[in-house]
């Protein structure tokens, strides 16, 4: 059967809509944009058999909701207020800072605690290096940590069950905080999305209920956040950073968020820079 004749004006248009349904395929950009980090346009175009005007209409629109950025050609995945982005995204952002500050907090660890992970990546970090400190029972809901921990064979894991969200391959529910209220941990070591007025946020409610029995079946509660999270927002707040027993925070904080954050009451502890090529 030939095109038919709506099919051709929009394809002559440069519109494409009757290929796939907008929302359907802007939800599939947002996707495929967030797990890469970023993608070409011209590439976007080719992979959903649109026109690059139809593409630039969607990107618009993204962008407009706070979900991606375009520039030069590029789409590029940012966090909102309401959606973070995937682990493998995040995992490759502030490599260094995070470095430095897995690194500090490694120092705070004794061998023969029980430590807490939650799902931050700057946990990974920290995860990788916890056998210097063995022996350990590294307890967490986060996947990927899982993954690193058990394969040292001298610390213990105990994993964190519940219902599994693949965006941040963590897991969480009633199962999870059910687990989290019949443990009673030595440390537990946090990030968090964004900070605001001192208060830590995070886009999902979920992730903060967690976090939050996280804290509560810890004795020592600490937080790592590298100097981005002090420029981002995010909608649930999780608590104070002052309630923790120390924040460490990375050598590109600026002096007024760490003056801030000592007025609240908070024991702040700047990491050491490590450089680009260490």
């Amino acid at each position: 059967m030939g095109e038919s004749t709506d099919t051709g004006r929009a394809r002559r248009n440069g519109t494409d809509e009757t290929r796939v349904g907008r929302d359907d395929r802007q939800a599939a950009i947002t996707e495929m944009v967030m797990a890469a980090g970023s993608v070409r346009i011209e590439e976007l175009a080719d992979s959903f058999g649109v026109s690059l005007m139809t593409v630039h209409r969607d990107l618009d629109a993204l962008a407009a909701q706070g979900l991606l950025r375009k520039t030069r050609g590029v789409a590029t995945a940012v966090a909102s207020t309401l959606s973070e982005s995937p682990t493998e995204y995040r995992n490759r952002l502030n490599v260094n800072d995070k470095a430095a500050l897995a690194a500090v907090a490694l120092t705070m660890i004794e061998p023969g605690q029980s430590v807490i992970l939650d799902d931050s990546t700057t946990g990974l970090h920290l995860a990788q290096h916890l056998s210097e400190r063995q022996p350990l029972t590294v307890i967490t809901n986060f996947q990927p940590a899982m993954d690193i921990v058990a394969a040292q064979p001298d610390l213990a894991l105990l994993a964190l069950g519940g219902q599994y969200y693949p965006w941040c391959r963590a897991y969480m529910g009633s199962v999870t905080l059910s687990a989290l209220h019949n443990i009673r941990a030595d440390m537990f070591f946090m990030s968090t999305s964004a900070v605001t007025d001192g208060i830590c946020f995070h886009q999902h409610h979920d992730t903060v209920l967690v976090k939050r029995a996280m804290f509560e079946s810890a004795r020592t509660r600490i937080a790592y956040v590298d100097h981005t999270k002090f420029e981002r927002r995010a909608l649930h707040a999780l608590g104070p950073l002052h309630e923790f027993d120390a924040v460490i925070v990375d050598a590109h904080t600026s002096e007024d968020h760490i003056r801030s954050l000592q007025r609240d009451g908070a024991e702040v502890i700047i990491a050491p820079d490590i450089p680009a090529d260490a």
